[in-house]
């Protein structure tokens, strides 16, 4: 099959300048490359294709015998084909650091590494009860962390002196080698990836940049909080080391359960116990609120089992917001037991006076109970 003609490759015209073919290679390059495209022939053929392509133009000499002789200028073993011929070691740097970053280690490497020298995060359970989680608190806690050895500032290297460039790596904090077609990028084994070597090391620290210490700091829980929510604070867990910034403190909340109320979201939920009596003929019930005070709720007679009254901001807050939800109290009616003579007396002639009309469910189950029956 025909060579494409190169220019028509790269899609630039034959009068593009060096910064244009340098551009429209990349955009080649990033698209088709191997590492992105794994198992893809078509893929690998087109970058293959362009690497050729961008060999021959971005070298002066190649390009001239290109431009007045074809492809016909390199059949004779004339270098210019395959892998990445013709780059310069800048021109490769500059392409393929959107897969392998900087290759000069100046200071957009030293962030990187900066980035990789991160302190790790720490977790922290804190148990609250509702009545906390209600009002939001401010707590003291204490915890084991690394934090930035003050004698050497973090570095690693006793006062006065100061890390060296690593010499394996050149202090770029990887090392690249060429395994046929690729090139593969490896953290350097001498200096773990800091692009530096301490070689007078901190007394105090062994070089390491940090200590490990005891911290207590104030934390603040906000109103509403949830069992399980987590609050971050950044920049609170371990030291980074060389540089590096440090990790993020993640407190876990545990609401501990409540005798009386039950969560549900910002909703809260308790059951209150009535007489047979009351229930009956109706009467009022003072409640109490999760804030400590009370609230009245007026029962009506004939209250069935179960029933549920709703409250209207009684409830949990929601998390940085002026509102509340709700607070439901359901009415369990209890049986009275160790009745006494006088009060079974009572209940007997209660039980010979009373109608259908008075139990409404029972007539209306054991009319159903009687037509099942009856089928």
């Amino acid at each position: 099959m025909a060579k494409r003609d190169y220019y028509d490759v790269l899609g630039v015209d034959r009068n593009a300048s060096g910064e244009e073919l340098k551009s429209a290679y990349r955009k080649l390059a990033v698209k088709y490359h191997p590492d992105k495209n794994p198992g893809d022939k078509l893929a690998e053929d087109k970058f293959k294709e362009a690497s050729e392509a961008y060999g021959i133009l971005s070298d002066k000499s190649k390009k001239e015998n290109y431009d007045n002789f074809g492809h016909a200028a390199f059949e004779n073993g004339s270098s210019g084909q395959g892998g990445f011929g013709g780059f310069s070691g800048a021109d490769f740097s500059d392409i393929f650091e959107d897969f392998f970053g900087d290759f000069g280690g100046g200071r957009r490497s030293s962030r990187r590494r900066n980035s990789n020298n991160r302190g790790s995060d720490l977790r922290y359970d804190l148990s609250i009860t509702l009545e906390e989680a209600f009002l939001g608190k401010k707590q003291d806690i204490k915890f084991s962390t690394s934090e930035k050895c003050n004698t050497c500032k973090g570095n690693g290297s006793k006062p006065g002196s100061s890390p060296d460039r690593c010499t394996y790596c050149g202090g770029n904090g990887k090392i690249r080698s060429n395994q046929g077609f690729f090139t593969v990028q490896q953290t350097c084994p001498q200096c773990a990836g800091n692009g530096e070597e301490i070689t007078n090391p901190c007394n105090d620290c062994n070089g390491q940049g940090n200590k490990q210490t005891s911290k207590r700091i104030s934390v603040t829980i906000p109103k509403g909080v949830d069992d399980g929510t987590r609050i971050r604070l950044a920049g609170k867990g371990e030291a980074g080391s060389r540089g590096g910034a440090s990790g993020d403190l993640y407190l876990f909340i545990n609401v501990k359960s409540h005798e009386l109320f039950k969560r549900s979201d910002v909703n809260l939920f308790f059951e209150f116990p009535i007489s047979i009596a009351d229930a009956a003929l109706g009467t009022t019930i003072e409640i109490p609120t999760i804030d400590g005070k009370k609230a009245k709720i007026k029962i009506p007679d004939g209250t069935q089992d179960g029933k549920q009254f709703r409250l209207k901001s009684k409830g949990m807050p929601f998390m940085r917001r002026g509102d509340y939800g709700d607070l439901y109290v359901q009415i369990k009616t209890e049986v009275p037991v160790y009745l006494n003579k006088e009060q079974k007396e009572l209940l007997e002639r209660f039980r010979k006076i009373e109608n259908e009309k008075s139990n409404p469910s029972i007539k209306k189950f054991f009319q159903k109970a009687k037509s099942f029956w009856n089928n």
